[in-house]
């Protein structure tokens, strides 16, 4: 798989102006008599980014068919590759057929979670704290952070890559002392520097943006407060 998706770094990326150059990096792919271009005229262009292996299916011993992901455009494609391997103990392999454009499949129906019983009461206790706990999160307040988390617990933080925009949504199911909370964070993301005439238009780049991010929480409570466990992605969609 790691071999078609070489072979289709090179393959998917052409245009008459590196058509030679393209043959020339083709050849270490290919099996002995296959032409140089693997099917291309030498017209029209094409370019191929984000090539990731995608599936395989064996033939036989020594054959097989590898699918390889990429993305053309705003298209989300697969390359369908046949592959040769010798079996023997040099390991070698070589592209022996013409490869196949095909469609990617579609994103999957994912089924809607159940909506868990919130505890609202929880929900009002912990949203300050864990803005608080976010806050430091971004900011690399070592010491700061500390205050939200339970005994003994030490985090990484983003050390200012981000800055803190707000809470947006928090999901704290019924439970005892320890719960699984999901919380939807606005981080705020540092645009480039802004341009010395002042009155000069602001690009698009230049000015800072917001980016919703969803988390899971392990948080646990000790007396009237509520410390955090541990962080990770959400997963599944928050509600």
């Amino acid at each position: 798989m790691a071999f078609a998706a070489q072979f289709a770094g090179v393959y998917l990326n052409f245009s008459p102006a590196d058509a030679t150059s393209r043959a020339g990096k083709l050849a270490a792919f290919l099996a002995e008599g296959m032409s140089p271009q693997v099917g291309w005229d030498g017209n029209g262009k094409f370019a191929a980014v984000a090539i990731q292996p995608y599936d395989i299916r064996a033939v036989d011993a020594n054959n097989a068919v590898a699918s390889v992901a990429f993305q053309s455009g705003s298209r989300r494609l697969l390359l369908s590759v046949p592959i040769y391997y010798s079996g023997d103990d040099a390991g070698r392999f070589a592209v022996s057929g013409r490869p196949a454009i095909l469609p990617a499949p579609a994103p999957a129906e994912v089924p809607q979670p159940v909506e868990p019983e919130t505890d609202d009461v929880a929900t009002a206790e912990l949203k300050p704290q864990l803005e608080g706990f976010f806050e430091d999160y971004a900011r690399g307040d070592t010491a700061g952070l500390q205050r939200y988390l339970a005994a003994g617990k030490s985090l990484p933080s983003f050390g200012g890559a981000f800055q803190f925009g707000g809470l947006q949504e928090l999901v704290v199911p019924v439970g005892g002392a320890t719960r699984e909370v999901e919380a939807v964070v606005v981080w705020i993301v540092p645009g480039a520097s802004p341009p010395a005439d002042t009155n000069a238009t602001t690009e698009p780049s230049a000015a800072s943006g917001r980016i919703e991010q969803a988390y899971r929480l392990t948080v646990e409570k000790q007396g009237d407060k509520w410390y955090v466990n541990d962080i990770r992605g959400a997963g599944r969609a928050v509600g």
